[in-house]
């Protein structure tokens, strides 16, 4: 019998959710190793032989390491994926496009946001807020008339999306003028194998 996907991660990352969400939508087995990265576990020689960046999420996939985490997304897909429906090859050009807004904007903006709140860092919040608010302007209008980011049918590029995006309140990001990503909030949470992350009751969601 093989192995389980082994995930190392932080249960509040939603870079790490991205990974554990696709997992249990594809139905891998999968072991969860939370890292205790307030004690620099991550920067320990074991784990950066796995991620030389010492970041979260990695995978080892019984022996090969994945780290970034559309980079996994693209691995799980392209292997555990037999019937190509979460990047299919018609829709890999658009799907890029959304995973590069995922580590862009989304990275940048919301995800950043909620870096200050949840955990403290010391970012620029009120210039997160504004990419925020920037990007779901934009995500609200592509939303317009479709049921997911690229079409009709869930991809890896609306897994990549979700977190930052459902907990956008926690950075003090109201999702309310947003009726279209609402809409495709509760479509991506009605997936089969959906699993939330976490909430933390920061910010708007306090």
């Amino acid at each position: 019998m093989t192995a389980p996907i082994k995930l190392y991660r932080n249960p509040l990352s939603g870079h790490c959710h991205r990974v554990e969400l696709f997992l249990s939508i594809l139905g891998q087995p999968v072991e969860f190793i939370d890292l205790d990265m307030g004690n620099g576990a991550h920067l320990k020689p074991d784990y950066l032989a796995l991620h030389p960046f010492g970041q979260v999420p990695a995978i080892d996939d019984n022996g090969t390491a994945v780290w970034d985490s559309t980079a996994i997304l693209v691995y799980l897909a392209r292997k555990y994926d037999k019937s190509g429906r979460w990047m299919p090859e018609e829709k890999a050009v658009e799907i890029q496009q959304w995973l590069s807004i995922a580590s862009h904007l989304l990275a940048n903006g919301p995800a950043a946001a909620r870096l200050v709140t949840v955990f403290g860092a010391n970012v620029d919040h009120e210039r997160a807020k504004t990419i925020a608010h920037r990007l779901f302007e934009g995500l609200d209008k592509e939303l317009a008339g479709r049921a997911f980011l690229t079409g009709d049918e869930a991809t890896i590029a609306d897994i990549a999306f979700y977190a930052y995006t459902a907990h956008a309140p926690e950075g003090e990001v109201s999702l309310e003028p947003y009726a279209n990503i609402r809409a495709w909030l509760k479509r991506v949470e009605a997936l089969d194998g959906f699993v939330p992350m976490p909430k933390t009751a920061v910010g708007l969601a306090a």
